[in-house]
């Protein structure tokens, strides 16, 4: 085949992915919204979700780790101080940002140890779809969730006792626990699973994503239904906390790439990783150790999350990158 036959195959390819990217990322706000309101008027349909929360979180992890390969790890060997960087500046950044919005806010106990949930939680797993179409670091972006998911067992229990703790009571190593069964072990058996039978698995690749949503759906389907007539009081003042929490996560994520001088790309994905939040996991853990009200920010975030990625999308990808010096090309194709 000729070297022009490829290049044709190869943009076709890359225009399916961005076809199949941007569906994932347009139509998944749009069904967990829909869900959302059929579950706020109709409770009793969804409530009995609430009992399957953590067969839904290791629904959406496995998934993940699925869609992992080890040149996603490999990357942390070749490229350490932007995934470093990356993965310190969530675990500071978004923690601190949910504090300083419920205090802002003056927003009751149980939202703002939701919303403290939703800032100490690993990467969303869209994240990396954001990437590609607004013209990131894909590969940065992959790693950057991955290695977030791996040590939350560690920081997210860790967060929530130091920043929480001193109002809230805190099951540090129950979270942490909960937290190795239903993330990091779903996901370290998912890329097992890669890497063994990877031919097998390339062949449902294209549908996992829409795995992941049916998870997140029944999370937050079950938290909004379990919640209907708390949000009628509530509702208004927790859209308002995750918008300013998601927001200024972004726009402080941006401002770490370039305080430390990366390429526009990797600026576009340090936004993006940091400001967008496993709102799946939140949801889940918030409910499980706190209340139900504190699942709220969480259920929210799982739609706000996604509907601010598609306007992040529109805003930077017809942009143009910027070149640093001494840089290699960097592979946004995935």
């Amino acid at each position: 085949m000729s070297n022009t036959s490829l290049s044709i195959e190869s943009v076709k390819e890359e225009r399916k992915e961005g076809l199949s990217a941007a569906i994932i990322v347009y139509v998944f706000p749009s069904f967990i919204l829909l869900g959302a309101i059929i579950a706020f008027f109709f409770p009793a349909l969804f409530v009995p979700l609430t009992s399957y929360i953590n067969l839904f979180l290791t629904i959406i992890m496995f998934t993940m780790g699925l869609t992992l390969t080890v040149p996603d790890f490999q990357m942390v060997l070749k490229r350490p101080l932007p995934v470093f960087i990356g993965v310190v500046a969530q675990f500071v950044i978004m923690p601190l940002l949910a504090v300083l919005v419920a205090k802002i806010l003056n927003l009751n106990p149980a939202l703002a140890v939701g919303l403290l949930m939703l800032g100490s939680v690993p990467g969303g797993t869209s994240s990396n779809v954001i990437a590609f179409l607004a013209r990131g670091d894909v590969a940065l972006s992959v790693t950057m969730t991955s290695m977030s998911t791996i040590v939350s067992p560690i920081m997210t229990p860790f967060l929530m006792l130091m920043l929480a703790g001193t109002e809230t009571a805190v099951n540090g190593w129950g979270m942490s626990w909960s937290l190795v069964q239903t993330v990091l072990l779903p996901v370290v058996i998912g890329l097992f699973l890669r890497i063994f039978l990877n031919k097998w698995i390339d062949k449902i690749l294209p549908f996992l994503p829409y795995l992941s949503i049916l998870g997140i759906g029944g999370v937050v389907f079950g938290a909004v239904a379990a919640n209907a007539e708390r949000l009628l009081n509530v509702g208004l003042i927790v859209f308002v906390a995750v918008i300013l929490h998601n927001v200024f996560g972004y726009a402080l994520g941006y401002l770490t790439g370039r305080f430390f001088k990366f390429p526009e790309a990797v600026n576009r994905t340090m936004a993006i990783e940091i400001g967008t939040q496993s709102a799946g996991l939140s949801s889940g853990m918030a409910g499980r150790f706190f209340s139900p009200e504190a699942a709220l920010p969480g259920a929210v975030a799982a739609v706000v999350h996604n509907i601010s990625g598609a306007i992040y999308v529109a805003l930077v990808r017809n942009r143009p990158l910027e070149k640093a010096p001494k840089e290699k090309k960097l592979d946004t194709a995935g």
